[in-house]
């Protein structure tokens, strides 16, 4: 299929997964070696598992927490910064969504962030429900800024089990984009796998953006595959170019 050749005006959804950080130096969930490959999230990614050790489920956070204050924004990163802040000058826009805990986005410049899993650099107190940004370690024994009750600081993360967030915004977003671009993705954790599948049924055309093909590749009408550093500045710079969309294998 030929390439979209986005205008000026186009209204761009963007998911983003893990694969987009890798090349930060945090590491994806599923791919050999990835953290559920080496960790099981059964033990370490669900209320229950909170409930049954809260100590473990702590140590299992702050050491990802601690990763990620370490690691730094990359080229992926910045082009989309530079591509929403572009479009939304052209009188387009581009809705960021990210399956990322991480804040590289944010800290690459990237405005109205949409973290459906959540944010590691946040805490929630199970007591008042009062979220605030945490970067340092919880523990058992962390008061709530809010209400001061311990033991029920938890990392503001959706784990196993519970239900992604900011559905309503997102798939409000999805019905007016003019393209779907999924970038670093696995195409294996719902719903957000099911966002090509709704894309395409609404006749709004799709693009991958990929290490390699994810698991829903077949459903993409085009896609583009190399490093995450190289292949996401070329998408944008295509967008904001006008050009069509870089396509194929572009090397590891």
């Amino acid at each position: 299929m030929i390439a979209p050749r986005p205008a000026a005006g186009t209204r761009l959804f963007v998911l983003t997964g893990a694969g987009i950080s890798a090349e930060s130096g945090l590491g994806t969930f599923r791919d050999p070696g990835g953290l559920w490959r080496r960790f099981d999230p059964m033990r370490l990614a669900t209320p229950e598992a909170f409930a049954r050790d809260p100590e473990e489920v702590h140590a299992f956070y702050n050491l990802r927490r601690a990763g990620v204050k370490a690691a730094a924004a990359n080229p992926a990163h910045a082009a989309l910064a530079r591509l929403q802040a572009g479009l939304a000058a052209a009188g387009g826009g581009l809705f960021l969504c990210t399956q990322n805990v991480d804040d590289l986005h944010e800290r690459a410049g990237a405005g109205a962030v949409v973290h459906m899993h959540g944010e590691l650099m946040r805490a929630r107190c199970l007591a008042c429900g009062a979220g605030t940004p945490w970067e340092t370690d919880l523990g058992t024994d962390t008061p709530c800024p809010a209400c001061g009750a311990r033991g029920g600081m938890r990392p503001d993360v959706v784990w196993f089990g519970e239900v992604p967030l900011h559905l309503d915004a997102i798939e409000a977003a999805l019905a007016a984009a003019d393209l779907f671009v999924a970038i670093g993705t696995s195409g294996s954790v719902y719903p957000a796998a099911g966002f090509v599948a709704r894309a395409r049924a609404d006749g709004i055309p799709t693009h991958e953006i990929n290490l390699a093909p994810s698991d829903t590749a077949g459903a993409f009408d085009t896609a583009c595959y190399g490093p995450a550093s190289r292949t996401v500045p070329a998408f944008a710079e295509a967008v904001l170019a006008g050009r069509p969309l870089p396509q194929g294998d572009q090397g590891a």
